[in-house]
């Protein structure tokens, strides 16, 4: 059977700029030895709810992603304030702080340390996933469903790489779209397969 699996992979904007909330938030009540990237010295004030409300705003926003790729970028630049809405309590000391995480995870993801740096470091890791799962895939004799459009194409499945764990959410493949952490791909290789196979059927 020929294979007809289709992915795509990319660094979500949005989701890594959560990962990146989420890790500020969490270092406040972590020993030295635990601390996650970014450490900031920040006093900034969170929602009390902010576990509750970190998993409604991941769910949204990669709900959104899902639906299309393209509602990261927007999500990132556009809707901005609704990472602060959502997070942070709202006042000016809070807002200015927003700001100033904001400003420092987008220089660090548009630097080669960032975007770029993420996507590279597992390049070789993706393409034994792909080979792993595409092989699966034909032993058991599936294929991916098709698209219901003129031209009757394999769906794509859409995995969102992100640079560390998500630890406030518990993360499951929807259909054809995943999330994977640099750690999934390294650590996981061989149980993503059956993972990534549950979001094709």
């Amino acid at each position: 059977m020929k294979n007809t699996l289709l992915m795509r992979t990319e660094a979500s904007h949005s989701l890594n700029f959560l990962i990146y909330i989420q890790n500020i938030f969490l270092n406040r009540s972590q020993s030295k030895n635990e601390l996650k990237f970014p450490y900031i010295p920040t006093k900034c004030e969170f929602r009390k709810d902010f576990d509750m409300r970190y998993r409604e705003l991941w769910e949204e926003v990669s709900k959104r992603i899902s639906e299309h790729p393209i509602n990261d970028l927007e999500i990132f630049t556009k809707e901005k304030n609704l990472f602060y809405q959502s997070l942070f309590a709202e006042n000016d000391d809070t807002l200015n702080e927003f700001d100033e995480i904001y400003q420092s995870f987008k220089t660090w993801w548009g630097s080669f340390a960032g975007h770029i740096a993420i996507e590279r470091s597992i390049d070789e890791n993706l393409q034994d996933i792909y080979l792993g799962l595409a092989n699966l895939l034909t032993e058991k004799g599936l294929k991916p469903q098709k698209e219901l459009n003129i031209s009757l194409i394999y769906k794509e499945l859409n995995i969102s790489l992100i640079y560390d764990e998500c630890l406030l959410v518990d993360l499951e493949p929807s259909s054809y779209f995943a999330i994977l952490s640099i750690r999934d791909c390294f650590v996981n290789s061989k149980e993503l397969n059956k993972k990534l196979q549950a979001s094709i059927y």
